[in-house]
């Protein structure tokens, strides 16, 4: 069996995630490509990740990238997380995971609907007729936000309370569970924030303004598959588990994706992992290199065993739900946290002694990330011990 070492996993992490600094991109969709997909929960993480890796980008192209030229698409994927994808992997985003998503969105919804009492007659229906609708107004506005469709499509307003036994819960209209499944479902797009590029209010689109003939069809195996081989390119060499973590998947279904693709078992410095049987060569160590990663950035959310790079730094850097804030990286491990305070100032921590020398690379990239925000402010949404210590 074939050992790859905590060493070579770090190199390609350097290399493949574009994080050395001779193998940034000045391409916001290849930095994604690269990536697989990028995440974005928290809107600020997709315009920093992408400056992380970015060789003379700026926000303004990542926001190019998304809302004019069209090569990258925002949409909910695996583990019902949203992302941003090249606009060509969305077909196997949406066979493998995103249709089976609307499914379950529209089943929770409806049951909703339903228990309220606010619909007379088949809920399933008429919720269908409502989506008809709302996509036919995008289609021909171009553009909305929730308020203004509301107005188009006023069943949109319906009043539902979805748990009026629960004190907290309270009446709500059915704009967002709409507009979330027909996304879910391929139908309409996040479009451009109202606001900086940190803002979290989007408009809505119809698909067919990033992919003119709608989202292509491919069965659900052919998808997981062109999925889980980006993934062993982008993530691999690693443990099934870390698979199944990442795609949300049953072991069942992972393992059956894997029958499909030529991979071969590696030891993982006593795990077993699996990598492309074509993939199995050393990656040269790069030149030192560190980096400011964000917030659920997809380097340290691409696995779920994270040991060989996270070292005994997780109490610090995630929450209480498992989020990964802000880290400091140099040569393929986590060595810090920073933040970003109030008043635009990057401050952060290390949480070993990496050298002299390597705090003149992390230095550097504190600057190039202070530059990158500009007079824009992002708290993260989800945060962790460090970041709230130095944003105190």
């Amino acid at each position: 069996m074939r050992s790859i070492t905590v060493a070579e996993r770090r190199n390609r992490l350097g290399v493949r995630h574009r994080l050395a600094y001779a193998h940034r991109a000045a391409d916001p969709a290849e930095i994604a490509r690269s990536m697989v997909v990028l995440h974005a929960t928290d809107p600020a993480t997709v315009y920093l990740s992408a400056g992380a890796r970015g060789a003379g980008l700026t926000p303004e192209d990542v926001a190019k990238s998304l809302y004019d030229e069209r090569t990258l698409l925002r949409m909910l994927a695996m583990r019902r997380t949203m992302f941003v994808a090249p606009t060509e992997l969305v077909p196997a985003l949406q066979a493998s995971c995103a249709d089976a998503l609307a499914v379950k969105q529209r089943r929770t919804y409806g049951k909703f609907i339903e228990q309220s009492g606010a619909v007379d007659g088949d809920v399933g229906a008429w919720l269908a007729e409502v989506e008809a609708e709302t996509h036919e107004a995008l289609l021909s506005l171009g553009a909305a936000t929730g308020a203004q469709l509301g107005k188009a499509v006023p069943r949109l307003r319906t009043q539902v309370n979805p748990a009026p036994e629960k004190s907290y819960s309270k009446p709500t209209n059915i704009t967002t569970w709409v507009l979330v499944t027909l996304g879910a479902e391929g139908r309409i797009v996040r479009g451009r924030p109202n606001g900086s590029w940190a803002s979290s209010q989007y408009t809505w689109a119809p698909v067919e303004s990033w992919l003119p003939d709608g989202v292509p069809e491919l069965s659900a195996d052919a998808a997981r598959a062109e999925l889980v081989g980006r993934w062993l390119r982008a993530f691999g060499p690693a443990p099934v588990t870390d698979l199944k973590w990442w795609t949300g998947w049953t072991l069942g279904e992972v393992r059956k994706t894997l029958a499909q693709l030529d991979v071969t078992e590696v030891d993982l410095d006593g795990a077993t992992g699996v990598a492309l049987t074509d993939d199995l060569e050393p990656t040269p160590a790069p030149a030192p290199w560190a980096a400011f990663l964000p917030a659920l950035d997809p380097t340290p959310m691409g696995w779920q065993s994270r040991d060989w790079y996270l070292g005994p730094h997780a109490p610090a850097l995630f929450d209480r739900n498992g989020n990964i804030g802000p880290t400091i990286w140099l040569d393929g491990r986590i060595v810090g946290g920073w933040a970003q305070r109030k008043d635009g100032e990057i401050v952060w921590r290390l949480l070993e002694d990496p050298g002299a020398e390597a705090h003149a690379l992390i230095e550097a990239e504190a600057e190039r990330t202070s530059e990158w925000f500009g007079d824009v402010r992002a708290i993260p949404r989800f945060r962790t011990p460090l970041e709230r210590e130095l944003t105190a």
